[in-house]
């Protein structure tokens, strides 16, 4: 039986995302992203399409590497200003049911204790509904943010946060048991003493002893997302994440990189069946092939391909504006975006074929048709590649994701290829229909 694609909306609290200048369109509303009803709103429209989740991303710092300032950033609104993603949560689960939150938290600026409490707390609210989008970040202003002059090496980061993932299995999965709690008013027993247990770990990053204040939420761990593509970020990922975020537009590259997070996997004792993968995408679609030919267009209009050069030069750590439109940029090793980075050993690439390469200020596979035409293609991309999803990133808002639940999804489902209604669950019971909890061959599973 083929299997259901999996959709996730990618967003972030912020007028302009991933697909830069758009927030210019006369229909566009991403500049109210400052109002709970906005976000209220989005997540009840994302349900009501059948979305299985909305992946908010974040960053801290700002993007001032692209001549050396903010001034295209600032103009552009090229995630700035951008507002904490975790306070949304509450306020959309309240108004949904079913459709799930992967928020994007860097741990370099975090403790494992105080950030495994707001994980809990918001898992507990959501009734299972949360997953962690793990980053260690790539912006230097970031660490100037906090002091520092400069951020760690690259590997060293991910050594971290294997350190920072292990202290909060420790708490969200070995200090309470399950049973513990008994709400018993008779014995004036809330919790059984026996049942909770301090943590001690000792760590090179991480000194924590003590008991979890929170006890067990539906998941225990939130689902846990990751996007590294670096040799290092890679065995991170296949090592602790349920869910890969991968990039490409190539089926033969992607499905390469598919089958080298399976054969990681097995090397770290896991099967592929633990992990979804899902490739991010943009798409543009109406009723008519000529309709959705025309919204490009009209979109492509107030597209800034200049923001897009602006993000991308913080992402790899170099200031493109310092090379002529058509100049090949010369490989230069940096401490940011590793995956990125590397492209310019092995490719030509010059400002220009990056502007045409965000001509409409994003960096994700373009899909342009009907709502046939564009599920004919994700199903044939992904059965292609082996993935299991996509990451929707938004043009126009709340527009584009309305265009996708009326054109897209009704032809996926035709084509059986898509859900007609939520399972019952937590987020992970709907991932995997293995239970609300971590499978035992998963790190967090040991004890320290």
């Amino acid at each position: 039986m083929p299997k259901h694609i999996l959709i996730n909306a990618f967003d972030m609290n912020c007028a302009g995302h991933i697909n830069h200048g758009l927030w210019t369109h006369p229909r566009d509303q991403s500049a109210q992203f400052n109002q709970l009803k906005y976000w209220t709103d989005l997540a009840k429209t994302l349900e009501q399409g059948l979305f299985d989740g909305l992946f908010i991303a974040d960053i801290l710092g700002v993007y001032d590497v692209y001549q050396n300032n903010l001034d295209v950033t600032l103009k552009e609104s090229v995630q700035l200003p951008s507002h904490d993603p975790m306070t949304l949560i509450s306020a959309m689960a309240s108004v949904t049911k079913h459709i799930s939150f992967g928020v994007t938290v860097n741990l370099s600026y975090e403790q494992p204790y105080t950030l495994a409490r707001r994980f809990a707390s918001l898992d507990h609210l959501t009734q299972g509904r949360m997953g962690w989008n793990i980053v260690t970040g790539y912006l230097d202003s970031a660490e100037r943010l906090f002091g520092r002059q400069h951020l760690r090496d690259h590997d060293v980061r991910y050594e971290q946060a294997d350190e920072f993932l292990n202290v909060c299995y420790q708490y969200w999965e070995h200090s309470w048991q399950d049973n513990a709690l008994l709400h018993d008013k008779k014995a004036r027993i809330f919790t059984d003493p026996s049942k909770v247990h301090s943590v001690q770990y000792h760590g090179n990053f991480y000194q924590s002893q003590g008991v979890f204040q929170v006890s067990p939420s539906p998941q225990r761990t939130p689902v846990l997302f990751q996007a590294g593509a670096s040799n290092k970020g890679m065995s991170f990922a296949t090592q602790h994440a349920e869910c890969i975020f991968i990039g490409g537009d190539q089926i033969e590259h992607i499905k390469q990189h598919v089958n080298n997070i399976q054969q990681q996997l097995l090397e770290h004792g896991r099967d592929r069946s633990e992990v979804k993968i899902f490739v991010g995408i943009t798409v543009v679609t109406a009723q008519t092939e000529q309709q959705a030919d025309d919204k490009l267009k009209e979109y492509q209009s107030y597209a800034s391909p200049e923001a897009g050069l602006a993000h991308y030069s913080s992402s790899v750590g170099i200031d493109l504006s310092q090379y002529a439109e058509h100049d090949a940029i010369p490989y230069q090793k940096t401490n940011s975006i590793q995956s990125i980075n590397q492209k310019f050993k092995t490719q030509e690439i010059t400002p220009h074929s990056l502007k045409k390469q965000h001509q409409l200020g994003g960096r994700y596979p373009l899909f342009v048709g009907s709502g046939q035409h564009i599920a004919q293609q994700l199903i044939h991309f992904l059965d292609e590649t082996g993935i299991d999803g996509f990451n929707l990133t938004r043009t126009v808002t709340p527009e584009s994701y309305q265009d996708f639940i009326d054109y897209v999804i009704p032809a996926l489902q035709q084509h059986g290829r898509y859900k007609t209604q939520y399972n019952t669950g937590t987020l992970r019971d709907k991932f995997f229909q293995k239970g609300a909890q971590l499978p035992s061959t998963h790190p967090a599973k040991k004890p320290e």
